[in-house]
């Protein structure tokens, strides 16, 4: 590998943006293609594909024999609420390699014997969420049902472009919830994002069936291209 893409790799490995090295099996030429670049490449639909399911692999394209080396953020998941439900959901979500984090300010339920090997901010999310560098590679959960903590959680989920967003309520719970956020500032188009009720539709009662369709929705939104996204909803 060239050391002037090495280097550049390695900045945008840095700042958590996802890139695929592209290389000739034959000739050993190297290219390295930013995610925001994909659409405009003749590789865009392989490069899609592969960033999509987090792997890499050989493909043929116009005679040649290619390589792409898949460079994805860890996901990260913030779960905004030390609740039943996130007792269930964080070590599931570690368990499919993301990076998890809980925040919620009220102590009592923010603990360490609650929440054991999680990293825990007993914090209100004005202060919280910006030092936890939330992106567009992470899955933000609100599950308080709380307006003073879920609110300001969700403003700054829609600010930072999360690729999933969710919200814990019914359709009745979740339109006064719209209501205060257009009251804030918010666009629709934000609140369109937000899925709620959380989880895929599969029945689940339990703290532990919530958080499987919660990971279920999370992984479809993650990994499906977009006309299987909305089959899944």
């Amino acid at each position: 590998m060239k050391l002037e893409i090495l280097h550049e790799l390695n900045t945008e490995r840095a700042a958590r943006r996802a890139v695929i090295l592209v290389t000739d099996t034959e000739s050993g030429e190297q290219r390295l293609v930013k995610a925001k670049d994909f659409a405009k490449d003749p590789l865009g639909a392989e490069l899609d594909k592969q960033l999509r399911i987090g792997k890499s692999a050989s493909v043929e394209a116009g005679g040649k024999k290619l390589f792409l080396n898949v460079y994805a953020p860890t996901a990260k998941l913030v779960i905004v609420g030390a609740v039943h439900i996130s007792q269930a959901l964080a070590p599931l979500a570690r368990s499919l390699g993301y990076d998890v984090t809980v925040v919620d300010p009220r102590t009592a339920f923010a603990s360490p014997e609650r929440f054991p090997d999680v990293p825990l901010v007993a914090e209100w999310p004005d202060t919280a969420l910006p030092l936890l560098n939330v992106d567009a590679y992470t899955a933000f959960v609100a599950v308080t049902h709380d307006p003073k903590i879920d609110d300001p959680a969700l403003l700054h989920a829609f600010e930072r472009n999360c690729f999933y967003i969710g919200a814990l309520g019914s359709r009745k719970t979740h339109a006064k919830r719209g209501d205060r956020l257009r009251a804030q500032g918010a666009k629709e188009a934000d609140i369109a994002r937000i899925h709620a009720p959380i989880g895929l539709a599969i029945g689940a009662v339990s703290p532990s069936e919530i958080a499987v369709s919660i990971m279920a929705e999370i992984t479809a939104v993650l990994r499906l291209p977009p006309k299987e996204k909305e089959e899944a909803a």
